[in-house]
């Protein structure tokens, strides 16, 4: 798994050893990516939170592409490790905030984009949208990005879907605040 743009392009990312951890495809990634920058413009010094992390693949590409700071939350210990290695060996220092910690838990924000990659078919990214809402953790403007299996529906009090996309197993779904 590798970075796809930015300023780490191409750089390799370390996984955790198993399969606790469903990293985001390559390809899915990368529509995910194009479908943010043609909404956002640019990842210049965004507020991220990268929710249910795992690798960090995620915020570490929003990192790469120019966001100010990203807050990993993951609770699972070889994700954890992993995600500690990679933010050293990208140099990310303090630009990367590593929580372990539940998704579920209260983060404090704001955020200018929230991404979430929760198990499919938990409804736990929804949850952990809804909760950083009412923590008032998600910026005004802010995009989410919620990853779900592609059957899964999405919906979240508060929040209006702007797009979905369909990428094999995977639907990316993209919301607003209301």
């Amino acid at each position: 798994m590798r970075i796809i743009a930015g300023d780490w392009r191409g750089r390799v990312l370390r996984a955790p050893v198993g399969d606790a951890t469903r990293p985001t495809a390559d390809r899915t990634r990368e529509a995910l990516f194009s479908m943010l920058t043609a909404r956002l413009g640019s990842f210049e010094a965004l507020r991220v939170a990268d929710l249910f992390a795992g690798t960090g693949a995620l915020g570490f590409e929003a990192l790469s592409r120019g966001a100010a700071r990203c807050t990993f939350v993951e609770q699972d210990r070889g994700a954890i490790a992993s995600l500690r290695a990679n933010a050293d060996t990208l140099k990310a220092g303090d630009r990367a905030d590593i929580r372990a910690q539940s998704a579920l838990s209260p983060l404090s924000g704001p955020f200018d984009l929230v991404m979430l990659d929760p198990p499919y078919d938990s409804g736990l990214g929804q949850k952990a949208l809804a909760n950083l809402a009412a923590h008032g953790a998600i910026a005004s403007g802010a995009w989410v990005s919620l990853e779900t299996g592609a059957r899964e529906p999405v919906e979240v009090e508060g929040f209006t879907v702007e797009v979905e996309r369909v990428h094999g197993k995977a639907k990316l779904t993209l919301l607003t605040m209301d």
